[in-house]
């Protein structure tokens, strides 16, 4: 049988556990010398001498320098070697694409991005490939392997894209993708690439169960368990704008009010409707208004009554999952001025639960897509499998189409 490893060419040799060990260690930690290794993985050194060695001749590792101690003793460090590789990590939102590319040690490579205007999905999928050429120009990617492109969508992800608009365009350009770089390429929600990127580097990384809710342009959450995404049966879970709204005797929810009434395009509009002609000219952006709360009483309010809308969404979800955190993020979500309302109406409604803003800004859901790149290109030379939403080729199968 054919696997999915050999049709697309991954050099990923079998490796002995303690190679693995190794691998694992200096892709994790940095550079490291034997000594520094076998204390950290209690091995031998004959142990230690075998899997190093092993790792050399696959050129996986590689000497990074040298090494001097205290008594003049010197011994050398070893780091990734040209054959363990580099990834791609791809945020192909609605304004914009952004790209990175970095070693398996997260070493970044080479960054590269477009700004969109007005473009449906269509046309932003076929930008990806003259963004991913610009980024891999800017270093000498031929010389090693791309080990996985991960691009990250403001969609449902699943095995059958069956809710992907612009299904028909994005196929193809899959295709072309892997042909061209003969590497897995990966689909994920964009939330959930953010999610995973605060947990790793940003403002979850000292709890083992945080969710992530964006809050701008459009409304959603991203949820990581001991570093790993939970996607649901279907890729949907956290697709919290879907959730029923309006819900009352006089009024029956609509589809995606949520995400509607939580957008920021209609926070404007409720700005602008409210707006008091003394203070001015209504703010024409999110971060105009936020802008003017110290002075604008108008500006004050509206936000404050944002925060509690922000925090009776957030308050929904700590209900069903009691998580140890919450990250708020997105254009209008990063804002530390939601902060208190937020923590209160949670705690009102709930019980009290850390609620902070992410540290990553913009940058979150591209740099939550290149570590999951990492993740599934490591898992891959370790000889494991890690459960991708979407991987091409290998997931879109006549099986999979029905899901």
């Amino acid at each position: 049988m054919i696997t999915t490893q050999q049709q697309i060419g991954i050099d990923a040799p079998p490796l002995t556990e303690s190679a693995r060990a190794v691998l694992r260690t200096i892709a994790g930690t940095g550079p490291a010398t034997r000594p520094q290794l076998s204390a950290a993985l209690m091995f031998s050194k004959p142990t230690m001498s075998a899997a190093v060695s092993e790792l050399e001749r696959h050129d996986l590792v590689a000497p990074a320098g040298v090494n001097r101690g205290s008594v003049g003793r010197t011994s050398i460090t070893y780091g990734l070697g040209p054959k363990a590789g580099f990834v791609v990590g791809i945020d192909c939102g609605t304004t914009h694409i952004n790209a990175i590319a970095r070693g398996l040690d997260g070493t970044t490579l080479a960054t590269a991005g477009k700004q969109l205007v007005d473009k449906s999905a269509a046309e932003r999928f076929l930008l990806i490939e003259d963004v991913v050429e610009q980024l891999l120009l800017q270093f000498e990617a031929r010389a090693t392997p791309l080990r996985a492109l991960v691009i990250a969508l403001p969609n449902i992800i699943s095995a059958s894209l069956e809710r992907m608009f612009g299904r028909e365009t994005l196929l193809p350009i899959l295709e072309r993708l892997q042909s061209s770089y003969r590497a897995p390429v990966l689909l994920e929600n964009n939330v959930n690439c953010a999610a995973l990127a605060e947990y790793h580097e940003g403002a979850a990384k000292q709890h083992s169960f945080a969710i992530y809710m964006q809050i701008g342009v459009k409304t959603g959450m991203g949820i990581v368990l001991d570093g790993r995404l939970f996607r649901g049966f279907r890729g949907g879970a956290g697709e919290i704008g879907h959730l029923p709204f309006p819900w009352s005797e006089q009024e029956r929810p609509k589809w995606q009010q949520v995400e509607t009434y939580m957008g920021s395009a209609a926070l404007l509009e409720r700005a602008a409707a409210s707006w008091r002609p003394e203070e001015g000219k209504p703010p024409e952006s999110t971060s105009d208004l936020f802008a003017r709360v110290e002075q604008s009483p108008t500006a004050r309010a509206i936000v404050e009554q944002h925060a509690r809308d922000v925090g009776n969404l957030a308050a929904a979800c700590v209900s069903v999952l009691d998580p140890q955190l919450i990250v708020l993020g997105g254009g209008v979500g990063q804002n530390p001025q939601l902060l208190p309302g937020v923590r209160d109406v949670v705690k009102e409604l709930c019980w009290p639960v850390e609620v902070v803003s992410g540290q990553l800004s913009n940058q979150a859901t591209v740099l939550g897509a290149v570590r999951l790149a990492i993740d599934f290109a490591m898992a891959r030379l370790l000889g494991e499998e890690g459960k991708p939403a979407f991987l091409y080729p290998g997931t879109l199968t006549v099986d999979q189409i029905s899901l």
